[in-house]
């Protein structure tokens, strides 16, 4: 257990800011998974609906530094790929 004050005020900070994280996450997550879901159904219109739902999500997940850039990125691309195969 800390002792020092910095240190203290320190772990209170990343417990915050790690509940605020997994949340961001959990929606990224959800977002993700609706489209997903409309590609495996092989409706062309709800995945391309849900997509755009979830791009802003995925790019808000990056400026916040909650996943890398790169990776929201090759998701992107990698579901717009799926749904253009339909």
């Amino acid at each position: 257990m800390a002792n020092i004050q910095s240190a203290k005020k320190r772990i209170r900070t990343t417990a915050r800011q790690t509940t605020v994280n997994r949340s961001r996450l959990s929606r990224i997550r959800s977002f993700v998974k609706k489209v997903e879901e409309a590609i495996g159904a092989g409706d062309r219109d709800a995945a391309n609906m849900a997509l755009k739902a979830a791009q802003p999500e995925l790019m808000r997940g990056a400026a916040k530094g909650v996943m890398n850039r790169n990776t929201v990125s090759r998701k992107i691309s990698r579901l717009s790929a799926k749904i253009k195969a339909l």
